[in-house]
């Protein structure tokens, strides 16, 4: 029970003295049913507003029964204004004996951690260059207006359909790292006008859901590569991931597919669990009032063009090839900052240890930053995700000095061996799962 004053309500502030609460209690109510948070040494009870909150309610019930303060400071970029809408959840405070850190974790540590994230705000680093995301739009719509004119001018030639391809597909790609910044509020100030932006790219550029990649996206954020709350690691039994995934698999007998193939056909998937399957992009559509001498031309949001009119002219570039193309690089990208990583249960980390153990950065040249949507500083989008891509490399140093202080492995490689490790890290956990399921 906790201690002191009176007992506040489920969902309101306590009418009398601050209620004081032990972290053994707190840590009891981390149920679906029963759902308490820390943030800044306050108790809130989440419970009933947990299906309210914006970014999903799972994102919540993963924080329950523990110091959620850094994570609640990573997703918000208007803490005070949350707030407001927290204070009617409080329920008290941590008895002053209690420690800030719940479970034992490094105090002096995360102190340092937020001490970085105050200098990186007091550089500014949380504020967008609009400049930069105006020449980012710029580049993509300059590919679908290509896209256009070729189709217009050149018709449907094998020439013409290979050139478009790697457009069109290279429009897509780009425009889902840019949904991705929108998604994550860090290009406006206003949170309303991030969304608004987001659904648009993401809905009519992209063809997909907002609400779909918020339920998900930041689940993977706050638990990154932790089974059962990241649900980019469920991968519906196609693949076995991490060293004890594959064991537990094995001693069950459990064989949904050969796993020990799987960093073979792990390069015949078109959309991988983590592509999130739905990035269908026939949106924007152009139709011209005449039919031109070739047929008449539709340009569906850069994914797919094709050709009505004569059969011999008819030639298609259809959607489902260019999302073949568009997946594979996206999985690849984002695969090569998780995949050989370590993938676990839940072991209740600080922020930066569980973010870092995850996550590894891949090495900064133009050419990685543009093809990965700067996702190459996959560390410094973890620890910040609402900060503006174009800031990362300026955080960099502060993270790698903080994390050498103590002793926390900073991992980067270069691209190629990122991509060789997920094929690597897939054909370990395939040999430990085929060593459990014939001999354990």
């Amino acid at each position: 029970m906790g201690k002191g004053g009176e007992k506040g309500g489920e969902t309101g502030e306590p009418e009398g003295q601050i209620r004081l609460y032990t972290w053994e209690e707190i840590q009891k109510h981390n149920l679906r049913t029963d759902k308490w948070l820390v943030i800044e040494r306050k108790v809130y009870n989440v419970t009933k507003w947990a299906n309210r909150h914006p970014g999903g309610q799972r994102v919540i019930s993963h924080c329950a029964g523990e110091d959620a303060t850094d994570a609640f400071q990573a997703f918000h970029i208007n803490p005070t204004l949350v707030r407001k809408f927290l204070k009617p959840l409080l329920i008290g405070e941590l008895a002053p004996g209690e420690p800030s850190q719940d479970r034992d974790k490094n105090s002096q540590l995360v102190e340092d951690f937020r001490a970085l994230r105050k200098t990186a705000e007091d550089m500014n680093l949380f504020r967008a260059n609009p400049v930069f995301f105006s020449l980012y739009l710029g580049h993509i719509i300059a590919m679908e207006v290509l896209a256009w004119l070729m189709v217009s001018y050149f018709g449907t030639g094998w020439i013409t359909t290979l050139i478009l391809s790697c457009i069109l597909t290279t429009s897509q790609a780009q425009a889902g790292w840019l949904q991705h910044d929108f998604g994550h509020l860090s290009v406006f100030k206003k949170s309303s006008w991030n969304h608004i932006v987001h659904k648009f790219v993401i809905g009519h550029l992209k063809g997909a859901s907002a609400n779909w990649w918020n339920h998900r996206h930041f689940q993977h954020h706050v638990k990154p590569n932790i089974f059962k709350k990241d649900p980019d690691v469920n991968m519906l039994h196609i693949f076995v991931l991490g060293d004890t995934q594959p064991v537990e698999y094995g001693k069950k007998k459990l064989k949904y597919l050969p796993y020990n193939h799987q960093h073979e056909y792990f390069f015949l998937r078109q959309r991988g669990e983590r592509a999130k399957g739905s990035w269908s992009s026939s949106v924007l559509s152009w139709t011209p009032r005449e039919p031109t001498p070739r047929g008449r031309w539709i340009l569906n949001g850069c994914s797919s063009i094709r050709a009505t009119g004569k059969r011999k002219s008819g030639l298609r570039i259809s959607k489902s090839r260019l999302e073949f193309l568009e997946s594979h690089w996206f999985v690849w990208v984002t695969q090569m900052n998780h995949i050989p990583m370590e993938i676990d249960s839940e072991k209740h980390r600080d922020w930066l240890s569980s973010q870092m153990s995850a996550t590894c950065n891949i090495e900064q040249s133009f050419f990685n930053d543009w093809f990965t949507g700067h996702l190459n500083f996959q560390i410094e989008h973890h620890l910040f995700p609402t900060m503006p891509r174009h800031n990362f490399w300026k955080v960099k140093p502060l993270v790698k000095s903080l994390c050498a202080k103590y002793g926390v492995q900073y991992e980067e490689k270069s691209l190629g061996k990122a991509f060789v490790d997920i094929v690597g890290s897939l054909k370990k956990s395939g040999d430990l799962w085929l060593d459990a399921y014939l001999h354990k």
